[in-house]
């Protein structure tokens, strides 16, 4: 290796830093949050990067137990007649959402990255 060769490697290695650095300051991790409404009201605001098992109760016998490991959140139980809010795909970018009709629940990403757009939200 010659002195131009060090020279090259060390500034790409400091391009990539920079773009990390870059990358890391539009982008943060860790500040991504689901609230959790139910009957219109907020009843939580939670941050996907604590692991936690959380009980809802509507009042008039339904229960749902939503889950939040590895930066995601889903439905792991529910007791309403349907049971569609258990197979929705965990969550974990702004804009996304759970919702459990019967019980008058929904879970939404409302801090954090935003989702992928596709060619129709274009």
């Amino acid at each position: 290796m010659k002195k131009n060769d060090l020279y090259l490697a060390a500034a790409v290695a400091a391009a990539a830093f920079l773009v990390w650095m870059v990358q890391q300051a539009v982008f943060p991790s860790g500040g991504e949050q689901i609230t959790v409404t139910q009957d219109g009201e907020i009843v939580g605001v939670y941050f996907l990067a604590e692991e936690n098992t959380l009980t809802f109760s509507n009042g008039r016998g339904g229960q749902n137990i939503l889950t939040v490991r590895d930066g995601k959140a889903y439905m792991s139980e529910a007791d309403c007649p349907d049971r569609l809010c258990m197979r929705q795909k965990p969550i974990s970018k702004k804009g996304e959402s759970i919702i459990c009709l019967p019980h008058r629940l929904a879970v939404e990403v409302t801090a954090g990255r935003d989702g992928e757009m596709d060619a129709v939200a274009r």
